[in-house]
């Protein structure tokens, strides 16, 4: 009998892995130019907590190595060539990147790269073209006739010279800039000429501002074929020079959706399928996030904004409902399409999109994206090792967030039952599968001490079960019924799991937070 069901298990599929990724930086990381090395050394103990993917930074040379690299200067420079006053980017050279991206390939960590393709800094040189000033606040309008200014939009890449692209940049390749050297006015300026109207049509861009062409530096014209052929080139060239598995496309609110699905379409070409592709669509409106994937036909994720801006809610408001915190959400809405994060490095303190998430809830927001059955999740960089800069912060969850990130690998797997049926207690179960067969049960209270009755199944009667992040010290034994009593602290989550599950002794295994150390 024994045998028969072993070969009855064995024919069985086995149940896909459940896979997080990580931002892999947050906006003050130290310009030291040694973060490709610090994310090398700590590329086997990511893998080993349960990230398999990691989200790098914009890793492309910018206006100098003080920058986070959305300052972007030259696709075509990974920290190879003397420009902008230095070889290296913020993060390292090219060289440290190479290292990185083989330690990633031998632990078996996925590398994501962030493409800044919607605008560039830093030109070589200014040229004279025509431009009209336009309203800020609504781009459609304009504030001035056309005339001619004086803008920083030649681009001749010196130090790189014709190495990877021949290509170089004039005014002609962009549809506007926010600078006008001839009188020194900071403006927004629709440059204009035979070739095109302007700005981009809605909604092949963002309608917001009435037309979201234009976010920052000088803006590149997508319906210039140079531009589009230099930059499809640019994504053939990187994807060889890297083993990348997905790209993250920074605001793409602003710039041609009809040439990001070529850009997609180009790279399964190149490379074959199975590229991850997600993008920054940082807006508050489910609606205008929905229509934006119908548009690109589903093969696309974006970040869960709305999420975010509900843990917030719900973190800050008293007693507030937990009920609540996935409704009028991506991952709700669209769970196939939706990257779930409780913070980011636009959202992070002192940063023009900071949304505040209490300390005390981070662990409970982190439960909610790792351990239930939709969204891929993506767990942040300062989170995880903390916030450097003027205003430092220790990494949240108390050090727990690995043991979350953990437990999602190892136990949060088959049927979700939910247990939503108070306003400041609520839990859940993973019942486990056939290969991955412990199951989960988890609790949280954003007021006082929580407990719940929940099922987890009559297969585990008589086990005892503990909280596997070590915040409750109870051990609950099942009953006949398959019922356990689960409970919670104030403020405060627990996930519990088979004291005797297999993985359980690496929860105490001491986790190596101190990425800076020497």
């Amino acid at each position: 009998m024994e045998t028969a069901a072993n070969n009855a298990a064995a024919a069985q599929k086995p149940t896909p892995v459940n896979n997080t990724m990580m931002q892999a930086f947050e906006w003050y990381v130290p310009a030291d130019q040694k973060h490709w090395l610090r994310l090398e050394k700590q590329a086997a103990q990511l893998k080993h907590w349960g990230i398999d993917n990691m989200w790098l930074p914009p890793g492309c040379k910018g206006s100098s190595n003080q920058g986070n690299g959305y300052d972007i200067y030259d696709l075509y420079d990974l920290g190879e060539f003397n420009q902008k006053g230095s070889v290296s980017t913020k993060w390292g050279t090219k060289d440290d990147l190479l290292k990185l991206s083989r330690k990633a390939k031998e632990v078996g960590l996925g590398l994501y790269w962030d493409a800044v393709l919607n605008h560039k800094f830093s030109a070589d040189h200014r040229e004279k073209c025509q431009a009209i000033e336009v309203n800020p606040e609504n781009r459609n309008q304009e504030v001035s006739g056309q005339y001619e200014i004086d803008a920083w939009v030649g681009f001749d890449f010196p130090g790189r010279g014709d190495k990877y692209s021949k290509q170089k940049y004039h005014w002609y390749h962009f549809s506007g800039v926010d600078y006008n050297a001839a009188n020194g006015k900071t403006a927004i300026y629709k440059i204009m000429s035979d070739k095109n109207d302007g700005w981009a049509k809605t909604p092949d861009v963002d309608g917001e501002k009435g037309n979201y062409d234009f976010l920052m530096g000088s803006d590149l014209d997508y319906s210039h074929p140079e531009v589009q052929n230099d930059v499809l080139a640019w994504g053939r060239w990187i994807g060889g020079q890297i083993p990348l598995k997905g790209i993250r496309f920074d605001a793409i609110k602003h710039y041609s959706e009809d040439f990001l699905r070529k850009f997609m379409t180009e790279m399964d070409k190149t490379f074959g399928s199975g590229w991850f592709f997600v993008g920054e669509f940082w807006k508050d409106s489910l609606g205008d996030m929905i229509a934006y994937l119908d548009r690109m036909g589903k093969k696309f994720s974006l970040f869960d904004a709305p999420l975010v801006y509900n843990f917030s809610e719900i973190s800050r408001g008293k007693g507030a409902d937990l009920r609540k915190v996935f409704d009028q959400t991506l991952v709700q809405k669209a769970p196939i399409c939706a990257v779930t994060l409780v913070m980011n490095h636009d959202t992070q303190p002192y940063q023009a999109l900071q949304a505040p998430i209490e300390d005390w809830f981070k662990p409970l927001a982190y439960a909610l994206i790792l351990a239930r059955d939709t969204g891929y999740p993506c767990v942040w960089y300062g989170d995880l090792y903390g916030i450097k800069g003027e205003h430092p912060f220790p990494p949240s969850c108390s050090g727990a967030l690995p043991k979350i990130i953990l437990a999602r690998k190892l136990y949060c797997y088959g049927l979700q039952k939910d247990y939503f049926d108070y306003a400041t207690c609520i839990g859940w179960v993973r019942y486990g599968t056939w290969d991955y067969r412990y199951g989960c049960a988890t609790v949280m209270s954003n007021a006082g001490p929580g407990s719940k009755r929940m099922h987890v199944g009559e297969m585990h009667a008589g086990e005892t079960w503990t909280d596997v992040l070590g915040w409750h010290k109870d051990r609950v034994v099942i009953g006949k019924d398959g019922f356990g009593e689960f409970k919670c602290g104030q403020t405060s989550v627990s996930m519990w799991v088979n004291e005797k599950a297999d993985g359980r002794n690496r929860f105490s295994e001491k986790f190596d937070s101190d990425i800076y150390r020497a």
